[in-house]
Parts: C-alpha cells; structure tokens; sequence
C-alpha cells in the first residue's frame, strides 16, 4: 500500500467512525455509545479506573480486548504499522551527552542514526541548545546552522559547540518569519526534531518553496496553529470530507506512555478539580462546559475550593463555594466516565496522527519529493516517533 492509498483508506475509516472519537470528554455525563454498543459500555464500567489507564499504555493490548466489540480495530492496527528505521548511520559520542535527559539523549541519537546520508550541510529547524546539531555535527564532520528563537539558548548551545570544537553556528531568529526563510538553501539537509505544528508546517512549506534537496522532520503538538481548523497541506488532504478543530489536534499528544507515576497522579486530581467546577458552575446558571487555562500547580496543592475560587476568577464568575466538597465529589466521579472515554479514543490517536503525517508527506509528493515514513524510535523514548524524510526527487 502507498502512501496515498494508506491515506484514503484511513480517510474513509476515520470519518466511519467519528463518533466515537471526534467529541470533547468534558461534555458528557454518560457514555455516548450506551446505545448502539450496550455491551461495550458494560465492559467499561465496570473496569477500575487503574486498569485502563494501564491498558491504554500497550496499544496491542488494548487492540486485542477491544477488538470483539469494535469490528474495526483490525483494520486501524494494520494502517497505524509503519517499518522502523534501520540505526547506524550517526554514530553519537557519549561525550555530548552532558546536560541531556537520559530519554531525550535517547531521542536525538535515535533521529540522528535515522537520517539519510545526503553530503549536505544540515540546518537544524527550532535548536534549542543545539543538542542534536552537535551530534550532526560530530558524526558528519559536516557544517551545522542551528536557528533557535531565544537569545539564551542560542548563546549557551554556542558554547557547548565551541568547547566540543564542532562546526556549528547558531542563528538567533524567528522561524515563522524573515530569518528563517533565508536560511533554507537548496543545497541543504534540514532537519527538525519535534518541531511544534506551525514550526514544522512552515519549514515544509519553506523548504519545498526554496527546492530544499533534503528534509527531515519529526512532527509535534499539532494544535499549536493559529487557526481554529486544521488546514490541510495537501490538495489529496483538502479534497476529503474530514475536518479538523484544534481539540481534534490534540488526540494525538494524550498518550501518556512516558509519564511517571506521579505525574499521572496530578493529571488525575486536576482532571477530579475541573469536572468538580464545572459541575459546580452548571448547578449555578451554566450552560455548558467552561474550559480553564493552565493551572499553576501552587492553585492545586491548596485544595479544591482555591481551585474554584482561581477558576471563578479566571471567567469571571461569583459562584456559592458553600457546598464545593458535594461537586468535587460529582467531578472525581465523571474521572471514571472520562478515564472509560479516553480508553475508547485511544484508539483512534495514532490513526489520527498517521493521517497528520501523511498529509506532510502528500504535500511533499507533490512538490517533487521522494518521501518515507518511519518510527526512528520505539514509543517507550517518546510517543512522538515519526520520521518523515524527503528528498527532491530529480536531485536523486
């Protein structure tokens, strides 16, 4: 199966089954398959809520128990297989790895052992420090520009460069802007490790512009665009019926595979606090669920009812805190509704984000790339894992 054909398949699949993913969580107080998959829902419930945050963490796992009730996990599971990049090709010095999360080291070396060999210079999109451009730089032997938007990150990663003698420039700049733009040469490997959606999208679009001979990219946060509807890059992705909000954008990023336990934990409790306020917020004139920005973490440690007294302040809102332990009662109790939802919509993220990526790699078919998708590393460094490379096709 091609890549365009992989993509019209999923296309079709995707928007058969929408109603089970393509909704907000937040929203229901009961299941919104009770009807036409009694059985299913049945299974749910009566699930601990720790089972299926654990079984949601082994996709073949949950493949396996949800399959007899949903006939089309199947065809998903084989849609969502892609072949895993064969390693070697940079080899990195541990020496560069200081300073570097363990997992993160893992990623970078993982993506930079998965590029192709092309004998370019490389420009490594969104640097941060530049950890990876300096394993390029070490393994290639070959000139590294490293755009990164703050000043901060681009002096210390230019420092890290110099003490390990390694050629690499830093470029401080705007990637959405002018800077970036006139740093894609057609003689050039640009790379970017999980550049966040308009970041990305902008170096494709740029780079294919600029006849750009090589890109490699993992791509990330794919609701992080300035429109409120996704817009397709491809014109095979613009011609299907299937629309996309930034909520729909973010199913793809709930995995939690990589998350401690504590971190789960606090997920959990922030989640119990604001189904609390809003039930406690529609018990007094609401009409319908209020989403609330980031919580500072100091707001949770002080309990629920500073919780609600931040989110009243937050909208706006004079609500009776009188009885706030009844409805943080209400919310941790829709925890376990959401908790049976999202083990559902787990399937359908990597389906989702398999159709994201494939619309990249469309676009560039498109504009004359030869193009592949792969995993450079397994879901236990990051769930993050794919890996689209092109090269224009008539530099080949």
């Amino acid at each position: 199966m091609d890549h365009l054909q992989r993509f019209h398949r999923l296309t079709d699949l995707l928007l058969e089954t929408r109603s089970w993913w393509q909704f907000v969580p937040f929203e229901q107080f009961s299941l919104p398959w009770r009807v036409r998959a009694p059985e299913l829902c049945a299974w749910l419930s009566a699930q601990p809520d720790e089972a299926l945050v654990a079984l949601r963490q082994e996709a073949s796992a949950l493949h396996r128990r949800l399959s007899p009730y949903l006939p089309f996990v199947a065809e998903f599971a084989s849609l969502v297989r892609l072949p895993a990049c064969e390693p070697g090709r940079i080899d990195a010095s541990s020496r560069l790895s200081s300073g570097v999360p363990g997992r993160k080291w893992q990623q970078i070396t993982a993506f930079a052992s998965a590029l192709e060999e092309t004998g370019l210079s490389w420009l490594e999109w969104c640097a941060g420090k530049g950890h990876l451009g300096r394993v390029l730089a070490a393994g290639s032997v070959r000139r590294v520009t490293s755009l990164e938007w703050q000043q901060a990150l681009c002096q210390q990663g230019q420092s890290l460069a110099l003490k390990a003698g390694l050629p690499q420039r830093f470029v401080q700049g705007d990637a959405l802007g002018e800077v970036g733009a006139a740093l894609l040469e057609r003689e050039q490997h640009a790379v970017a490790l999980h550049a966040c959606g308009e970041l990305h999208l902008e170096l494709l679009r740029q780079g294919a512009a600029r006849r750009t001979l090589a890109l490699s990219l993992s791509p990330c946060c794919y609701h992080l665009i300035p429109q409120e509807r996704y817009r397709p890059l491809s014109a095979a992705a613009g011609a299907t019926a299937l629309r996309l909000t930034k909520l729909d954008l973010k199913l793809p990023l709930q995995e939690t595979v990589t998350a401690p336990p504590q971190v789960r934990r606090r997920r959990r409790r922030e989640l119990g606090f604001r189904l609390g306020f809003d039930s406690l917020q529609r018990h007094q004139g609401g009409t319908g669920y209020l989403p609330l920005p980031t919580v500072p973490k100091s707001v949770l440690d002080q309990g629920f009812e500073a919780f609600c007294r931040w989110g009243c302040e937050r909208k706006g809102l004079s609500l009776d805190l009188g009885r706030a332990t009844e409805y943080l009662a209400e919310g941790e109790a829709r925890v376990s509704l959401v908790e049976q939802m999202e083990t559902v919509r787990q399937l359908f993220r990597r389906p989702l984000e398999i159709w994201l990526a494939l619309d990249r790699v469309l676009f560039l078919q498109e504009q004359g790339y030869r193009v592949s998708l792969s995993e450079f590393c397994p879901r236990s460094a990051t769930p993050r894992n794919l890996l689209i490379q092109a090269r224009l096709a008539q530099a080949i």
